[in-house]
């Protein structure tokens, strides 16, 4: 068979099937034989290139003459067919209606959003810095020695030798200071980054609530009032809290704050490392050299800090064991914490 010959017999097909349509679904699936994308006329197109020289000229002329003959009898046929209700008003208003998706926001939106509540009834305002930061804000006048090991490029991301991406919040209380004289009652919360191993318990990128009051007269006992209040309106009134020493370059004395494992209440379990505890923030009395650098007399004023890590503690109130989940953008783990 020849390649007119080829026109003839599709020719000669589709005008018999035409005669058989009955139904709109005939009807598409006439369509979708001769006239779609993959259709019979397609594949006569895509066979031009190889039809001689000599009849490719009829060739072409006879094949569009036989699709646009397809196409005004199929648009006849469908032109009788009764109009559906859907096809009149664009939908069968009939018919129950969908529920809409919904979206909501993400987890660690949910519980910086709840923090910041918690603390706003503390009497706290928020306060923002920028997430690109010179060595100075970040260490330098934060009690960090030239010497400290955070300044290690295994640490920090640096971008020049004075700038970086920002380790902590903290930043964010010198520059407070430096504009606001005391009292002030500060949090300052947002996205923090350190050089580190992506792993189930740590990130490279992740989220911070740091706090700061200064006053005449702030005590140790007062700055664990706050965190302890703090942490039976978050995670319940039947947590048990303690305190242990630690260090920070920019209080002292420093403490971190455990509190007893939600998982397993106290009796051990993998997550709290069968310990019974989590800790979930470091704090302490600011340190009088943070004080000289924004030209605060430590000898009139004192002041308490504490900064909290916004995965973790969505981690632990959630039982969530692998910090990755909270990057993944799986939408099969984040509807599990929508909230309407």
């Amino acid at each position: 068979m020849n390649y007119l010959e080829l026109i003839q017999k599709t020719a000669e097909n589709a005008r018999n099937d035409l005669g058989e349509i009955r139904t709109p679904q005939s009807a598409e699936d006439f369509r979708i034989k001769y006239l779609g994308r993959k259709g019979k006329i397609s594949d006569l197109f895509e066979k031009i290139s190889a039809v001689p020289k000599e009849i490719k000229s009829q060739f072409g002329r006879e094949l569009n003459s036989l699709k646009k003959e397809l196409e005004a009898r199929y648009e006849d046929i469908i032109e009788k067919f009764p109009k559906s209700k859907s096809t009149v008003l664009g939908e069968d208003l009939t018919l129950p209606g969908l529920k809409p998706n919904i979206g909501s926001k993400h987890i660690v939106t949910q519980t910086l959003n709840e923090i910041k509540e918690i603390f706003k009834n503390f009497g706290f305002i928020t306060a923002e810095g920028p997430e690109v930061e010179s060595d100075y804000y970040n260490f330098s006048a934060l009690n960090f020695p030239e010497d400290h090991p955070a300044r290690d490029m295994q640490d920090t991301f640096f971008v020049s030798k004075d700038l970086l991406l920002r380790t902590h919040t903290s930043p964010v209380q010198i520059r407070y200071m430096e504009k606001h004289p005391p009292p002030i009652r500060i949090i300052a919360p947002g996205r923090v980054f350190r050089n580190e191993a992506v792993s189930a318990r740590s990130h490279c990128i992740f989220h911070q609530v740091e706090g700061l009051y200064v006053d005449r007269k702030v005590t140790f006992a007062e700055l664990k009032g706050t965190l302890f209040n703090f942490a039976k309106l978050f995670y319940g009134s039947d947590v048990s809290i303690r305190f242990r020493p630690s260090f920070f370059p920019f209080t002292e004395p420093s403490a971190e704050m455990d509190v007893s494992c939600v998982l397993c209440r106290g009796k051990g379990c993998r997550v709290c490392k069968y310990s019974g505890w989590l800790e979930i923030l470091g704090c302490g009395m600011v340190d009088p050299n943070v004080f000289k650098s924004v030209d605060y007399d430590p000898e009139e004023f004192t002041g308490y800090a504490f900064g909290i890590g916004i995965e973790r503690i969505a981690m632990l109130k959630y039982g969530i064991d692998d910090i990755r989940i909270l990057f993944d953008n799986d939408i099969r783990f984040l509807k599990q914490f929508t909230r309407i």
